[in-house]
């Protein structure tokens, strides 16, 4: 009964035997600066194509190709969205950031606004990425514990606990210098998993590439483009969430950013998002085509559809795929899962580090051991929200939650550099802080009185853009006309 579950987990424990080995490889003499910046030194093509894996996660593996029976592809309205918003990146935010020389992105709201500005982005991050690292592996542990764990008789909570355990050993000291490359391997396997697994539902199907888009092309799951206003998949909200979603989530979040900014130059991480922003249309296709198939291979198959679509690719994966596509599938989700959470993880140490223990860059032997620390004790951290979470279970796709969250966390953020980029007006620091905790309060309040004002209109992904605006407008109320400097 217990061979297979076995057999999978050491499969899956090879795998990351290997990331430890390339984490011994990269993390010898490693001090406070590689682990911060990676003596800025990783060449541009090895970043961009890590990203993948670290913006994919176990979430888009599962939770995108379940959402198709509900919404077609809808979502790639929103990854038109991305596309846009990686491009204000490369233009407006990355010549920033290099300009500054910075280490933490949040560096910049010190300078222009003030420590109490500062401090506040910086906790608005730590908050954001610790709920969305959580909820990318609550996700993949539901998976691994229905298919290895449970069936050795070992506790969700200490699944959680296992799962994070080896993300720590390989990640604890090499930081971002071996989170780039550990992060190049688990894209190779992420999307060799998601072709081999298109592969399988196209062979089952008995249909070979050229049938397989014209299949999907002719089948309901294919609408794309939504202009119904009153539907919560509009275009205009769907592309214009994507964006924004996009510039917050990546461009003002020291995870994403970070592994930018260890390129050699700015040119170099320009082409890295460019080059890393057009393969994530693809690789987003990919994973949509895949959820029309499952839908068409569990109709077939005469399935009961679970009532959370989160739940359908677990147990085709379980129930279904070929002992070796098996091994390959949870090979992959190990690593969307890990290239997201040892990404945020390193992210999280950095910023906490620079932000609120005011490192340097040098360092000291003290200060690794308080790294340790700090990364030790962002990993409890997350176990515990992973816990809670899985306590109080939500029948909403985690991707629905990853983004409903996010519109509130991030949206002070977005505001914040929106008017220090583009207004050279002075809001007092010390009011700061109060603007951008009551930003989501007004928001949620903003959401009811809007859902019972205007009951056909519905809530998405743009409550992103609500916030931010509702925090800019507040800016500009208590900020100033800046006073001219004299020659």
């Amino acid at each position: 009964m217990t061979t297979m579950p076995l057999l999978t987990a050491t499969v899956v424990g090879t795998y990351i035997l290997l990331l430890l080995i390339i984490a011994r490889l990269t993390s010898r003499k490693n001090d406070n600066q590689t682990f911060f910046t990676a003596n800025r030194s990783s060449p541009w093509f090895l970043v961009a194509f890590g990203m993948i894996g670290t913006s994919i996660s176990g979430v888009t593996f599962i939770s995108i190709p379940g959402k198709v029976d509900a919404v077609a592809f809808s979502y790639f309205q929103i990854v038109i969205g991305y596309f846009f918003g990686y491009l204000t990146i490369a233009l407006v935010l990355l010549p920033l950031y290099y300009k500054l020389n910075l280490t933490s992105i949040y560096t910049y709201l010190d300078t222009r606004f003030g420590t109490s500005t500062y401090k506040t982005g910086a906790f608005f991050f730590l908050l954001s990425r610790s709920l969305g690292s959580a909820l990318r592996l609550l996700l993949a542990v539901n998976v691994f514990y229905v298919i290895i764990f449970k069936q050795l008789g070992v506790p969700f909570e200490l699944a959680v606990i296992i799962s994070m355990a080896f993300i720590l050993l390989y990640s604890i000291r090499g930081g971002i210098k071996t989170i780039i490359w550990t992060d190049t391997l688990q894209t190779v396997f992420l999307i060799a998993s998601l072709i081999l697994t298109i592969i399988f539902l196209n062979n089952y199907l008995d249909l070979n590439l050229i049938h397989s888009i014209k299949f999907i092309a002719d089948s309901k799951y294919s609408k794309v483009f939504f202009w119904d206003f009153h539907d919560n998949n509009f275009f205009l909200k769907q592309f214009f969430s994507g964006m924004f979603i996009t510039i917050a989530m990546t461009g003002l979040d020291q995870d994403m950013m970070q592994k930018n900014l260890t390129c050699r130059s700015l040119k170099d991480a320009q082409k890295n998002m460019m080059v890393f922003s057009i393969i994530l249309i693809f690789v987003n296709l990919l994973f949509l085509s895949m959820g029309a198939l499952m839908y068409v291979f569990a109709h077939s198959k005469g399935m009961a559809i679970p009532a959370s679509s989160d739940d359908l690719l677990p147990m085709i994966a379980r129930d279904y795929l070929p002992v070796a596509f098996k091994f390959i599938f949870l090979i992959g989700l190990t690593a969307a899962t890990f290239a997201s959470t040892d990404s945020a993880l390193t992210a999280l140490t950095t910023s906490f580090c620079v932000d609120f223990l005011n490192f340097n860059q040098k360092g000291s032997s003290h200060k690794v051991s308080t790294r340790y620390a700090v990364h030790i004790g962002f990993a409890i951290f997350t176990i515990l929200i992973v816990v809670g979470f899985h306590w109080f279970n939500h029948d909403r796709s985690i991707i629905d939650l990853l983004f409903k969250y996010a519109g509130y966390t991030y949206g002070p953020l977005l505001a914040l550099y929106t008017f220090g980029l583009f207004s050279k007006r002075r809001a007092h620091d010390k009011f700061i802080p109060l603007i951008c905790i009551a930003g989501p309060f007004a928001t949620f309040y903003l959401e009811k009185w809007c859902t019972y004002q205007f009951p056909s209109y519905k809530f998405g992904f743009e409550t992103l853009i609500f916030n931010g605006f509702l925090v800019y407008v507040a800016l500009l109320a208590v900020s100033k006309p800046a006073v001219a400097e004299k020659n």
